[in-house]
C-alpha cells in the first residue's frame, strides 16, 4: 500500500476524533510560539511575533497550567524602539546567573550585576528587568492551545485587595488555602489605576473534574514547558544577535533599554489570608469569538 493510499482510506472510527498531539507537532516542526501580549493595555494574540487578533476587554479568564517558579531577568543595551523585535543582550531564567548560551554576559551573577543597580536604567529604575513567565489556556477553550504569558514586574510584585492581587501575592494566597493554582479558573484583569499595563489576579471558580484532568495534561505538554523559559528567539519572533559588542561592564557604562510598561516594583513578603469560597460557574461567551482581527 502506498503512502497516499494509506491516508486516503477510511479512517477507523476510534481515530476520527483524535487530533494532533504535542509529540507529533514537535517532531513535525509545528512549534509556533503562541503568546498573549498585554502591550498597550490590550490582550493581543501573537503567533511567532505577528498579532493575529486582539481582545479589548479589561479582563480575561484563564487556567494557569505551568509557570517558571523563578523571577527571570532580561537586559537590553541601548534605547527601546517601539515595534522593534530584537533578542535581549543578556537574560536569566532563574534570576541568579545569566543563561549559559550568552557569550558576553553583563556579569557572572545577577546579584551584583551593574545592570541590577537602581539608576542603571531610565530614571531610578534598573536596566535589567524582572519578568515571570506562565503557561495558560483559555477558560472557554481549556482543551485548546497553550499560550505564553510574560508578566512585567508591576504585575508580579506588590500587594493588593483580594480581588485585585499581583501575581506573587495571588500564588501565595492560593497556596495558603491548601489549593493548587491549576485547579482554578483565574481572572486576569488590567488595573485601571495604573498608567502602564499592569495585570491583577483573582480566583473565579474551581475546575470541573474533566477540566482539571485536561489542565494537568496541558501543564506537562512540551508547549507549556517551552512557554515558561526564555530563549534567544522568544521575543515575538526576534532574531538572536549574531555577536554582542557588549562585554562585562561596571558602573553605568551601558544604559539599559527601558520599556514604559515595565517599571520596577519591589517585592513584598506580606500576603493576605482568607478562605476561598468556590464561586458558582458563570456563563461566559466564547472568548475566542471576542478576539477581534481589527488592526486599528
Amino acid at each position: 500500500m502506498s503512502n497516499i493510499a494509506l491516508f486516503n482510506q477510511n479512517l477507523p472510527d476510534y481515530l476520527k476524533e483524535v487530533e494532533l498531539d504535542d509529540l507529533t507537532k514537535s517532531l513535525a516542526g509545528n512549534t509556533a510560539l503562541k503568546r498573549v501580549s498585554i502591550r498597550g493595555g490590550v490582550f493581543r494574540m501573537m503567533v511567532n511575533g505577528e498579532e493575529i487578533a486582539k481582545n479589548e476587554n479589561r479582563a480575561m479568564n484563564v487556567v494557569i497550567v505551568n509557570g517558571n517558579p523563578h523571577v527571570s531577568r532580561q537586559f537590553y543595551a541601548g534605547a527601546y524602539v517601539a515595534g522593534e523585535s530584537v533578542a535581549p543582550d543578556c537574560w536569566s531564567n532563574d534570576g541568579i546567573t545569566p543563561d549559559p548560551s550568552i557569550e558576553s554576559a553583563q556579569n557572572k551573577t545577577c546579584d551584583g550585576c551593574p545592570q541590577n543597580i537602581k539608576g542603571s536604567g531610565s530614571g531610578d529604575s534598573r536596566a535589567c528587568r524582572f519578568q515571570q513567565r506562565l503557561a495558560v489556556v483559555l477558560e472557554s477553550d481549556i482543551n485548546g492551545d497553550v499560550f505564553q504569558l510574560t508578566l512585567p514586574s508591576t504585575s508580579i510584585f506588590g500587594r493588593g485587595d483580594l480581588d485585585k492581587m499581583p501575581f506573587q501575592q495571588y500564588a501565595k494566597y492560593v497556596g495558603s488555602q491548601g489549593k493548587n493554582i491549576n485547579t482554578l479558573v483565574t481572572e486576569m484583569k488590567f488595573d485601571s489605576d495604573s498608567a502602564t499595563p499592569k495585570l491583577t489576579f483573582k480566583p473565579v471558580r474551581f475546575l470541573e473534574r474533566e477540566e482539571w484532568a485536561i489542565a494537568k495534561e496541558k501543564g506537562n505538554s512540551p508547549a507549556a514547558k517551552s512557554a515558561v523559559v526564555q530563549t534567544p528567539t522568544q521575543t515575538d519572533g526576534a532574531k538572536p544577535k549574531k555577536e554582542s559588542k557588549y562585554k562585562l561592564v561596571s558602573g553605568d557604562e551601558i544604559v539599559g533599554r527601558a520599556k514604559a510598561d515595565d517599571e520596577i516594583a519591589e517585592p513584598t513578603k506580606k500576603t493576605a489570608k482568607k478562605n476561598v469560597e468556590p464561586a458558582a460557574k458563570k456563563e461566559f461567551a466564547d472568548v475566542l469569538n471576542e478576539w477581534s482581527t481589527d488592526d486599528e
